[in-house]
């Protein structure tokens, strides 16, 4: 999928994309675009409403374990969990295939028909450079030297944060890059 980057997206510590909808309009769009390729794919969503539905761009069978955990995380962290400032999510992992939408159903909402497989993860992030792009990663993603900064779910927005974060950040990144970095709500930064 080249035009992979008007998602929110990442790269797996093994090389493969992983991509979500940054609206319900987008998560539609990218389900029914996938669904006419009919390549089988893993499909992550939290089992909240409120997330994107993130996919691993490699066959099914492709996809490791580590794939599925940092996947997970990514999932997790870019869903209202994180703006409602939780310390964990619950991500639901299916397959493609096992997806379904009636006419009935409102922009964004998708069925399952099928074995849906869950896991908890943590709702922290790294800040790394992937592609020469600012992206916020799940730790276990990114080699410790590349990490540029740890975050949390917080209490002041990001747009609040934009100026200690841009302080802490190398100077090659505007503030537009950061916002688009981070997953949507209020951020705190780790100390390490």
């Amino acid at each position: 999928m080249e035009d992979y980057q008007k998602y929110r997206w990442f790269v797996t510590s093994s090389g493969k994309i992983v991509i979500g909808g940054k609206s319900s309009t987008q998560n539609d769009e990218l389900l029914k675009q996938l669904k006419k390729e009919g390549t089988e794919r893993m499909i992550l969503h939290t089992s909240a409403p409120g997330s994107p539905f993130s996919i691993i761009l490699a066959e099914f069978s492709d996809v490791t374990e580590r794939d599925t955990e940092e996947a997970t995380i990514f999932t997790g962290c870019f869903s209202r969990q994180w703006r409602d400032q939780a310390k964990k999510a619950e991500v639901d992992i299916f397959k493609l295939s096992e997806i379904y939408k009636l006419g009935s159903m409102k922009t964004g909402t998708w069925g399952v028909k099928g074995k849906i497989n869950r896991m908890k993860v943590n709702l922290e992030l790294v800040l790394t450079i992937q592609k020469d792009k600012l992206r916020a990663v799940p730790e276990i993603t990114a080699k410790k030297k590349e990490v540029l900064l740890k975050i949390r779910p917080g209490k002041i927005d990001k747009r609040e944060m934009l100026i200690k974060l841009h302080t802490l950040l190398p100077d090659k990144f505007t503030q537009e890059e950061i916002l688009q970095a981070l997953p949507p709500g209020g951020v705190s930064i780790v100390r390490r």
